[in-house]
């Protein structure tokens, strides 16, 4: 197959079975069940050197014939990963959604992540109603409680089957959508009626197709702050350097459009763009003299960035992920070391807001969002639909088969009009390893 040519993305959606039941909704516009959307996909939705291909995906909504009698079916809701701001607005939606306008029997909350799920763990199942979770939008976090790592999917559809669930609800990211995947392969292995569906959650923004993920806009947002901070801290002392660690295993997107938001970060570093150290092109070189000329810098590195600078532990965390070299401090020792060698005074301000980013609260535009998302995972399952994610795509609420969400992690595109704004408004074109590029020795 040429370059230029691509196989058709099946965006196909499984169902349970005809949808035959009247829906209890009385004031709404219905989708049609055939209703699709068409959006053109970039190079950066795909593979790099892909064209740009028209997709068609099947739209978010309400439907007016579903498949579940709405008030005979439970619904169970679990949280899994990491923390991320807007989970709990996602679970009260959902609950809200299910209780108020379709009249579900149950809503059930599954205590930390898939674990609660397994006997052996001894986790209680709690009741969510309008009640209890009126006001959990207003704290961080998630109420249920959260795990990593990999679960029997057979002991979790046992759990599900024991207890009547009609409708699952997956709050997760990547490494939790292929655990959902794998939970609706069981489901149509024993011919089960049980909606899965997903909402994909990633502060890294990283999850394949989705355009942003609920969180980040809150993530970018205080993410934003501490660089302010940075750059105070930089500022105020000779040879100042502001140096800020952001969450980003695997994709740089946070660290870049805080970058993009605050003007007056130098440097940004990121996973998929392996910079620099040392040499005439390098960080090191550049950043003494940028602070010869204008006696202060601000660094933003993603936690996941410059690993190979960093000796490969080959250790895994209870998701699979590789444990990730400390960079921050691989930086402040070399920076250290360096600018001493060259005689030039200087200190260096760390911050590391990760642990604080993730656990607030969402912001206005964050809870919007969950918001949506919860209803739409709602009349998605009541219609019977299951291996799926609801999610926002290039501002159309659609559905996304879980297979074409798992089949890779969104990554920078370093030939990108994005990247290319970002090395624009830092001006570090000298340490990056994009070829091609024009040489800047000192960033603005």
């Amino acid at each position: 197959m040429s370059k230029r040519q691509k196989p058709a993305m099946d965006t196909h959606i499984p169902t349970l079975g005809r949808a035959e039941v009247q829906s209890p909704l009385p004031y709404c516009r219905f989708i049609p069940d055939d209703q699709q959307v068409s959006i053109r996909l970039s190079e950066e939705d795909s593979e790099p050197g892909s064209p740009d291909i028209d997709v068609n995906f099947e739209l978010a909504g309400p439907r007016e014939n579903i498949y579940f009698d709405a008030s005979k079916v439970k619904a169970a809701i679990v949280t899994c990963g990491g923390l991320c701001p807007g989970i709990n607005d996602v679970i009260r939606s959902i609950v809200m959604e299910a209780h108020h306008n379709y009249n579900m029997a149950a809503t059930l909350g599954i205590r930390f992540g898939l674990q609660g799920f397994i006997p052996k763990f001894g986790h209680e199942i709690v009741e969510l109603t309008p009640k209890n979770v009126a006001d959990i939008h207003q704290f961080g976090g998630t109420i249920l409680g959260s795990s990593r790592g990999p679960q029997p999917p057979e002991e979790i559809v046992d759990a599900l089957e024991r207890s009547n669930i009609g409708a699952l609800f997956i709050i997760g990211g990547d490494g939790t959508m292929k655990a959902a995947m794998r939970i609706t392969e069981e489901v149509q292995k024993r011919g089960a009626n049980i909606a899965v569906i997903g909402v994909p959650k990633t502060i890294d923004n990283d999850i394949n197709l989705i355009s942003q993920s609920f969180g980040f806009d809150t993530a970018v947002e205080k993410a934003a702050d501490a660089i302010r901070c940075a750059h105070t801290e930089a500022v105020g002392a000779l040879n100042g350097v502001g140096l800020v660690k952001v969450m980003g295993r695997e994709s740089g997107f946070i660290a870049s459009q805080a970058t993009l938001a605050l003007k007056e970060v130098n440097y940004v570093l990121v996973p998929e763009d392996d910079f620099q150290l040392h040499g005439e092109s390098g960080l090191l070189a550049s950043l003494e003299k940028r602070l010869r000329d204008r006696r202060h810098a601000v660094i933003v590195v993603a936690e996941g960035a410059g690993q190979h600078l960093l000796e490969n532990s080959r250790q895994t965390d209870a998701s699979g992920n590789p444990v990730l070299g400390d960079i921050a401090s691989l930086l402040i020792k070399e920076i250290g070391g360096y600018l001493k060698e060259k005689g030039l005074p200087h200190m260096v301000k760390y911050i590391d807001p990760s642990y604080i980013i993730r656990s607030v609260p969402a912001n206005a535009n964050d809870r919007v969002y969950c918001g949506f998302l919860g209803q739409f995972a709602v009349h998605a399952a009541m219609a019977g639909k299951t291996g799926m994610v609801v999610s926002k795509l290039y501002g159309r609420y659609v559905h996304l088969p879980l297979p074409l969400v798992t089949q890779r992690r969104k990554k920078l595109n370093l030939a990108s009009d994005y990247w290319r704004a970002v090395l624009e408004s830092t001006g570090q074109f000298a340490i990056s390893s994009v070829p091609g590029l024009n040489p800047v020795i000192c960033p603005i």
